[in-house]
């Protein structure tokens, strides 16, 4: 059910309301009272905007094994092997789930129709047309809001964890809501806020997409991990004035061809499974062939070309690409698609065990926030919504402590502060934030983009570290960073919903790019989305995991 106001303490909080989030609240213990946290709709999430599918090994000729061996293949042997094998091994029954709660995935004589995308063996990808993520989220968004014990709190935005300050067991967090900031109590609190593909200037995720999970849970001191590994999906829609919209690894699983400006299909001169190598091969070949071809290799694109799939197929398999295309004036039948690479998918997150819980007691992370394993380097292509239902379904088992549900209900705030600024520092403020949430992104992309290298690293890391000491000075920094715990702040600002959200991402986008930034130049090899120029081979000195809590940065072995 939808909440307006909201209550002082729950028994779980969870935040983000994409397949992760909404699967997870559904799972949950119905004895417990869960809010259910979204700082947009409920329907606005990557998820949302899965084409591909959904894998798993139900196939009378596929197991879960060749499932593990094509996933840590993929993940460049970075990949935890018992964490994949948990995965794999979970897949079917997590299907089954997904069709008992009513989800439509497209069949073809009563079975479950299945295809097959880049980097796997054997067709087990499930979809729906190719809006898997849409009738996924419609589905569990509609069970959630049924659920009595599930309470949806729209618009809401996280700012931090709440920490006992003895335990260190986070107890809650902070939430800017109808204009307040407000502390909630919780038990327990699971991030599943999606990834950051925002810190690009090119990217196929949507707008919510800030990284707020990770960097909230850095600045509390979580664990985090490979977070210099960044896929970028060969095929975004590349046309002036259009969204980076994803066209689905499936399109070439199905038949088309990648091509340049001649019509050759260059991506064999890359790779010998030509179009359907992996992720990071595809987006590494279209970025070469156009610094060697292109006059101006940042907006230039290749081609896409459909018309090799039978038309029929086409109609059925991809109605929404064809709307897309049709949008912005390109009739799939009779002409390729203009494609570029773009940010898709965050292989790093906060660290989590197979029972998604973090290194700080009561805190938990599902889906794209977390670094469950499983994907390593490179992710497998329709293993990510995989990953939130298989770790969404492990919170069934969440057992809080009687002091955890029985905790105060009702919070008294230390005080109410109120912040106000005069119009003309506020206007500045409000100028200093726009121009810095532009270049964050477009500085990310160029330095570590699909191609890295130390020199440029080390000067975007610089440039980061100034802008955050900028962004600390501004008063309104000073004023929300000074909150105490428990301590409510109201605000005698205009639109200051707006300006509060344009705060609090660009804060995290800073945190996020400073990270990804220190972790990319920490790697000195190169491995599935982690490409050096100045490091081109991989190393197996490198065959380990980079963690990062603070500011210290360390290696940890690959679990076997």
């Amino acid at each position: 059910m939808l909440q307006t106001d909201i209550p002082s303490h729950f028994d779980v909080l969870v935040v983000g309301a994409g397949a992760a989030g909404l699967y997870t609240a559904l799972c949950l213990p119905e004895s417990l009272r869960v809010g259910l946290i979204t700082k947009e709709s409920m329907s606005l999430s990557a998820s949302d905007w899965a084409q591909g599918g959904i894998a798993a090994a139900v196939a009378p000729d596929d197991s879960p094994y060749l499932h593990v061996e094509d996933t840590i293949k993929a993940g460049a042997f970075l990949c935890d092997r018992p964490a994949v094998e948990f995965l794999a091994q979970q897949a079917p029954k997590s299907i089954q789930s997904l069709v008992e709660l009513g989800v439509a995935f497209d069949r073809q004589g009563g079975a479950l129709a299945l295809t097959l995308e880049a980097a796997h063996s054997k067709h087990r990808v499930l979809h729906a047309a190719d809006t898997t993520g849409r009738e996924v989220i419609t589905t569990l968004t509609a069970q959630v809001l049924r659920r009595k014990n599930i309470q949806v709190i729209q618009q809401a935005l996280a700012l931090s964890l709440w920490l006992h300050p003895e335990t260190w067991h986070c107890q809650g967090m902070s939430l800017f809501y109808q204009g307040q900031i407000t502390w909630v109590k919780a038990g327990a609190v699971v991030l599943a806020t999606g990834g950051g593909g925002q810190v690009f200037a090119q990217t196929t995720n949507p707008a919510v997409s800030t990284g707020d999970g990770v960097a909230i849970a850095w600045r509390a001191g979580a664990i985090l991990r490979d977070l210099e590994f960044v896929q970028f999906h060969p095929t975004a829609l590349t046309k002036p004035g259009a969204d980076r919209f994803l066209i689905s690894e499936a399109v070439r699983g199905e038949g088309a061809h990648l091509i340049d400006n001649e019509g050759r299909r260059f991506a064999f001169d890359y790779h010998p499974a030509g179009e359907l190598a992996p992720r990071d091969v595809v987006s590494r070949a279209i970025f070469s062939h156009l610094q060697s071809t292109a006059a101006d290799p940042a907006t230039a694109h290749v081609w896409l070309d459909m018309r090799p799939i039978p038309a029929e197929k086409i109609r059925y398999r991809f109605p929404n690409i064809i709307r897309v295309c049709k949008r912005w004036g390109i009739d799939v039948f009779s002409e390729p698609i203009p494609v570029a690479p773009a940010a898709h998918y965050w292989m790093g997150g906060i660290l989590t065990d197979l029972m998604n819980r973090t290194n700080i007691p009561g805190l938990y992370a599902v889906g794209e926030t977390a670094s469950t394993g499983v994907h390593g380097a490179n992710r497998l292509a329709s293993n990510s919504l995989l990953e939130c239902i298989v770790f969404g379904a492990q919170l069934a088992h969440l057992q809080l402590t009687s002091d955890q549900t029985s905790a105060e209900k009702e919070t008294q705030a230390l005080s109410l502060r109120e912040y106000s600024a005069g119009v003309d520092e506020w206007q500045t403020q409000q100028e200093f934030l726009k121009d810095l949430r532009q270049k964050i992104p477009r500085l990310v992309w160029q330095s570590a983009g699909i191609c890295r290298e130390q020199s440029g690293l080390e000067t975007a890391i610089a440039t980061v570290e100034s802008w955050q000491q900028d962004f600390a000075n501004l008063s309104i920094s000073q004023f929300l960073i000074s909150l105490r715990a428990a301590e409510s702040a109201s605000f005698a600002i205009p639109n200051v919903e707006r300006q509060l959200r344009l705060w609090a991402e660009t804060r995290n986008l800073l945190d996020v790019a400073y990270l990804i930034l220190k972790s990319a130049a920490f790697r000195t090899e190169s491995r599935g989305g982690h490409y050096r120029l100045d490091y081109p081979q991989s190393d197996p000195s490198w065959q380990v995991h980079t963690l990062v809590q603070n500011h210290n940065w360390w290696k940890s072995p690959v679990l076997e």
